[in-house]
Parts: C-alpha cells; structure tokens; sequence
C-alpha cells in the first residue's frame, strides 16, 4: 500500500455471509477495530458491486498510479469480474469521494486464505490505508478465511513499515521481477520485485516495537549499498538479518533510475540469500532497516 461518514458499513451482502468455524470473538473484535480505525480516518469503508461505484475504484487506481484514465492499471471490467467470483472492493469514502480502495479474492488452502489483489490510499493518508485492510479483514473474516497474502515492492520503506509493524504481517516470500517489465507512472523503468506478506486475520501480531538499533548498528556490515554505507548486517548468532533501503524509492525512481536499479539489485541479493537460509522479514525500522529473523527450527537444522 501506499498509501471517507465515520463507521465501517460492511454492506448487505457482508452481514449475511457469516461461515462457521472462525472464532466469534476474533470477528467480533476485528468489527471494533475496523471502526475505529475509521472513525479515526474519518472515513466510511464499504464494498461496492455497481458499475458506477466500480467505475469510480477504477479511476481512483489510475490517478494513484499515474496512468491515463483510459488505460487504468485495473479495468473495471476486471474488477466486476473478481466481485462476480465471489472478491470484494472496499472502497474509503471521504466526502463521497474514494480515499482508499482495495481488491480481495479468495484462495487456496480450502477456501482459508484471502489474497488481496490491491490495496491504495491517497498520499495525505491520514489512516486510511489501516482502516481499509481492517475492512478487508472483517470481510475475510465472517467468510471462514485465516489468514491473508498480498505483494508490495520491498524498496518502499513506509509500505513495509505499515506491513510489518502496523498490521503485524511477516514478509515470507521473494518474488524477482513479479511481474516483469511495468510501464505505469510509478514503476517504470525499474524491475518489478516483490516481497509477499502473509497476515493472521485471527491472531494478528501487535504492534511490533521499534528494533534494537544498537545490536543493528553493533553487528558487522556484509555487504555495501550503493551510495557506500553498509547494506546489510548480521549477528554473530546468525539469528538476524539487518537490510537497508534507501530512504525514498520513488523518488529515487523518478531522479535517477540508474541508482535506483542499483539498490534493487543489492537488495535482491540479500532477500534472496537470506530466505532460502530460512529467514523471513519481521520488522522495519523508522530509519530504513529490515529486520529479517530467522526461526528456531530453521537455525537448528
């Protein structure tokens, strides 16, 4: 995510649908946060299913993603088809206008996993983005999902802080070059990796807590970034991967996509290495850093 009326309206068809076997309690407790995340935003979070209200999502996704309106990255077409297939589009109303919108699907094991297809928020975002995945979470919820999946570019520092430490998602998979070459105002030019998070929509982790910067700072650097200083870090346990990001992606993007290039390949390096040594990504750091750990199970083996 990137990044309106004051409560959660879950819509007809949501209030209906509930499917046994998910703990009462943990929706019942996911329905309070998702109004107060709302109210907080000052945002009404609903599903739409009509064309115009889909139409409305459509271009809400073109303007966050710099495309003309009549190439939008996801066609409405696409979008009344994922509804149709059983999916949902949550969309953030503020003042009657889309603030925030996101697309769900259902997926394998069973019909027990939710994969958010997309998910955006206006840059003022002022909660938004929080009070749109905690709709989609009441959502997959009272249909008998567990948990939910969904891709962001893992050089956007505050996409992975709101992930990770926001939400309490874990980053458990590296995907190189997603979706190959992508030509919207955002990513263009630059190749299209992507870290998978995973989110336990009953037992969701708290708010993560800040990483001990100065065992960071104190383990030794393994790699160097592009603009010199250390890339990566690792503790003498081996039980921690440390990973910096540059500061701003996006605009690193737009000024010089050589540079920006360059991070993403050194990252890549790091994800990848550490993954398949069993490590996935907990936690971000306000100043940029990863935190990658590794299980006791894997660290045994």
């Amino acid at each position: 995510m990137t990044g309106d009326s004051t409560a959660v309206a879950l819509g007809a068809a949501d209030a209906t649908a509930r499917v046994p076997g998910v703990a009462e309690s943990a929706t019942g407790g996911a329905r309070e946060v998702a109004r107060a995340a709302a109210r907080a935003a000052g945002v009404e979070v609903r599903t739409v299913h009509d064309v115009a209200g889909i139409a409305a999502v459509t271009d809400f996704f073109s303007d966050v993603w710099q495309t003309p309106r009549s190439t939008p990255p996801y066609p409405a077409e696409v979008l009344h088809s994922l509804v149709h297939a059983g999916g949902a589009v949550h969309v953030a109303f503020d003042g009657g206008r889309p603030a925030g919108a996101s697309v769900a699907v259902f997926g394998p094991p069973a019909g027990a996993d939710v994969y958010s297809f997309v998910a955006a928020a206006r840059a003022s975002d002022r909660g938004v983005g929080y009070a749109v995945k905690q709709a989609q979470r009441v959502w997959a919820l009272e249909r008998g999902a567990r948990s939910m999946r969904w891709t962001f570019d893992p050089l956007v520092g505050r996409n992975a802080r709101f992930n990770l430490v926001k939400l309490g998602a874990a980053g458990t998979e590296y995907l190189v070059d997603f979706y190959g070459p992508m030509a919207d105002g955002i990513n263009d030019g630059d190749e299209s990796d992507r870290l998978t998070v995973t989110w336990d929509l009953v037992r969701p982790s708290p708010s993560r807590p800040a990483p001990d910067a100065a065992a960071r700072d104190a383990a030794p650097a393994t790699r160097r970034a592009p603009d010199g200083g250390p890339l990566a870090r690792r503790d003498a346990g081996d039980r921690h991967v440390w990973c910096r990001v540059p500061h701003d992606a996006v605009a690193l993007r737009a000024a010089d996509p050589v540079l920006a290039l360059r991070w993403r390949h050194a990252v890549r390096e790091v994800f990848t290495e550490a993954f398949a040594e069993g490590f996935t990504a907990t936690r971000m750091s306000r100043d940029g850093w990863y935190t990658l750990t590794r299980s006791p199970e894997e660290g045994t083996a």
